[in-house]
């Protein structure tokens, strides 16, 4: 079914990490006449910090709490007229998933079930007939790995999610779906490949990097370094979600892709040319030499890749960024924000996420 959704009042969950931050900046600049309530339980890779420009703003509001908490959930969708839920909150770093399962299943599964019925609930039942839209954001690993010469993941492709990680959200993109077709509640969900851009945590792979080359330290490499990722820049990324939320068919997912596959190594590679342009008298130029080679992780998917072709062809969407300009502009907002990524950062591993 095509609905046109209209955003008023958003919930963002998780808008404190990463990808969650960089869409309240957004949302709030394309958008200064909503209103945005986040709700982020501060865990090691969310930082209040990062939205405390917008703190005082009318149209503004941080809470403290857990997605687990569903009265919390509740009382926020009715006092502040909630139509939107944007649901980013989620552990999402490979490593930690793989020596500590229990969270990823906690978060990503009980938390997003939680959240559905507290909209369930306050939408459906108190509120019959009222437009909402719950946007869940998911990822790419939930379609398992490619080889180098398989086609891209489409949203057709079948699941089979081969960490921990990759396991509970595809858990959670089948409860969503669930609760659109048994109870009506009006879904959509986005599956992204690897994004990168500013606020990104220091211990996933372009952030880690750009830290370590800066203080000419080490920047290890799993395996061969020839894991292939499609690269997204957040804005891209949240370009897409914006789309969707608008206008895209509820209960239907759409992949968000970069169009821009990239071996890990030759992404070090690039970043290090940048380094080495930016500062060519660096006691640490050339910055290539602190390339390290390290045992590769457990289950490590060899290739993503994204086909973005549905988004595009029914949405209009199309990522503005190239790799290049990207990267570019990440390493310009990293050198920027040194206190982001100097010191106090609880590094788990060697780099995570989809990477």
């Amino acid at each position: 079914m095509t609905t046109h959704h209209q955003p008023h009042n958003l919930l963002v969950t998780g808008g404190a990490g990463f990808i969650g931050t960089n869409f309240v900046h957004y949302w709030l600049q394309q958008y200064p006449d909503n209103r945005l309530v986040v709700l982020d339980a501060l865990t090691y890779a969310g930082r209040h910090e990062n939205l405390q420009p917008l703190e005082g703003q009318a149209n503004f509001r941080f809470v403290h709490g857990d997605i687990l908490d569903q009265a919390l959930v509740e009382t926020l969708l009715r006092e502040e007229n909630i139509d939107t839920i944007v649901h980013f909150a989620a552990e999402s770093h490979v490593d930690r998933s793989i020596y500590g399962p229990d969270a990823f299943l906690k978060t990503n599964i009980d938390g997003t079930h939680s959240l559905l019925k507290a909209a369930k609930k306050v939408w459906l039942e108190e509120k019959p007939g009222f437009a909402h839209r719950f946007h869940h954001v998911s990822t790419d690993e939930v379609y398992g790995t490619l080889s180098p010469t398989d086609p891209a993941f489409t949203e057709t492709t079948p699941y089979a999610p081969n960490s921990p990680y990759a396991a509970s959200k595809a858990s959670s993109d089948h409860i969503v779906r669930a609760y659109q077709h048994t109870y009506g509640l009006q879904t959509t969900t986005s599956n992204c490949s690897n994004n990168y851009g500013p606020y990104q945590y220091p211990e996933k792979l372009i952030p880690l990097a750009i830290s370590n080359l800066l203080q000419g330290k080490p920047v290890p490499i799993y395996g061969d370094g020839q894991q292939v990722r499609d690269w997204l820049y957040v804005d891209d990324h949240n370009r897409g979600i914006d789309l969707i939320i608008r206008t895209g068919r509820t209960g239907e997912t759409y992949n968000i892709g970069g169009n821009n596959e990239q071996a890990n190594l030759s992404l070090i590679h690039e970043l290090c040319a940048l380094l080495d342009a930016c500062f060519p008298d660096s006691p640490h130029a050339p910055h290539q030499q602190h390339i390290t080679y390290v045992a590769d992780r457990p289950g490590h998917d060899r290739r993503y890749a994204i086909d973005n072709r549905k988004i595009c062809r029914e949405l209009g969407y199309e990522p503005a960024e190239t790799f290049q300009s990207g990267l570019a502009k990440t390493l310009d907002w990293y050198l920027a924000h040194p206190a982001f990524w100097q010191g106090g950062v609880k590094l788990f591993g060697v780099h995570g996420g989809k990477a």
